[in-house]
């Protein structure tokens, strides 16, 4: 017997997937922001689990032209440098949103190395607006 549909749930860049679209298993398709606005960056496929993203772009405001933004940085006491956005693919919602901020917070190396621990997915995204991904991440890229 085929399992039924499943549901996909968005709350304020945190998206959760109770499992495939439908009984035959399509997957949902979920955008990935991009930092400046417009299109998205990627649609990724995504049957169960979270996909949780964090940026500097909606909670931010300007002040003589710098941008200021609600991840700060400890160490520093003021809006974290490294990343526009980094977006987690996680099995638990709770730990993707932890992980999307502390992958905001550390240098690429640092954050692959706390991601390995986790068996999570991460995509980052430089001001440059290069982008770097964990080797399972490109797996579940549409477009």
């Amino acid at each position: 017997e085929k399992a039924p549909g499943g549901l996909l749930i968005s709350v304020g860049g945190n998206v959760c997937a109770t499992g495939p679209k439908d009984e035959s298993g399509t997957p949902w398709v979920v955008g990935v922001n991009n930092p400046d606005g417009g299109d998205y960056l990627h649609t990724i496929y995504v049957t169960g689990g979270s996909v949780v993203t964090s940026g500097d772009y909606q909670r931010c405001y300007m002040v003589d032209g710098r941008l200021y933004h609600h991840i700060i940085d400890p160490d520093t006491r003021m809006p974290a440098a490294y990343w526009r956005s980094v977006t987690i693919l996680c099995d638990d919602s709770g730990l993707a949103d932890a992980l999307s901020t502390a992958l905001f917070l550390l240098p690429l190396e640092e954050g692959q190395r706390l991601l390995e621990k986790t068996g999570a997915e991460a995509m980052w995204v430089d001001a440059g607006g290069n982008q770097y991904y964990s080797p399972g991440f490109e797996a579940t890229i549409r477009t």
